[in-house]
C-alpha cells in the first residue's frame, strides 16, 4: 500500500472513531490530517486535501483549538495561520479524556447533586434514592479515577498504555 493511500484509509477511518468520542467525523478528519502531516497546514490546504468547504474547515479548526487537539502557529513572512496538531499521544489522550469528563461525567454529578434531595419515604422514593445515590457514589469514583489519569505527566499514562 502506498503512503497516499494509507494516509486516506487512516484519515477517513479517524474520522469515524472521533464520532465515538463525541467529535464530528470532519473534525476528525481534519485533526488526522494535522497529525500525520510532518508540517503545518493552512486552512487552505486542508481545504484542497479533504475536498471540505471553508467554513466547514475554519469552524472545525476552532473547535479542535478549543479541544488543545491542535495550534495555531505563524509562519514568519506567512499572513495566514498555520495549524499543528499535538503529537503527543499521552497528551492527546489526556485532552480527550478531560473533555469528555467536561461533557458527561461532571453534567451527570451535577444533576445528581440536584436530585439528592429527595426523601426516601415511600417505596417508590426508596427505590430512587438508592439507585441515584450508588450512582453518584460510582460517579464519583470515576471522576476521582479521571482526575487522577489526567492529572498525570503523559509519559506515566503512555507507558502504561503502551505495555
Amino acid at each position: 500500500m502506498r503512503v497516499s493511500n494509507a494516509q486516506e484509509k487512516f484519515i477517513h477511518e479517524w474520522g469515524k472513531l472521533c464520532t465515538q468520542w463525541g467529535v464530528n467525523k470532519t473534525m476528525g478528519r481534519i485533526h488526522a490530517l494535522l497529525l500525520v502531516s510532518k508540517d503545518d497546514m493552512c486552512a487552505n490546504e486542508i481545504m484542497c486535501k479533504l475536498c471540505l468547504s471553508g467554513g466547514n474547515v475554519n469552524m472545525n479548526l476552532k473547535a479542535l483549538e478549543q479541544w488543545n487537539l491542535i495550534s495555531k502557529v505563524s509562519k514568519e513572512g506567512e499572513r495566514k495561520d498555520f495549524y499543528r496538531a499535538e503529537k503527543d499521544l499521552g497528551e492527546v489522550f489526556k485532552i480527550i479524556v478531560t473533555e469528555r469528563k467536561k461533557r458527561e461525567l461532571d453534567p451527570l454529578l451535577a444533576l445528581l447533586e440536584e436530585v439528592k434531595c429527595v426523601k426516601a419515604d415511600c417505596p417508590e422514593s426508596s427505590e430512587f434514592c438508592k439507585m441515584t445515590k450508588e450512582l453518584h457514589r460510582f460517579a464519583k469514583r470515576a471522576d476521582h479515577a479521571l482526575n487522577t489519569i489526567t492529572g498525570s505527566k503523559t509519559d506515566w499514562i503512555s507507558k502504561i498504555l503502551l505495555r
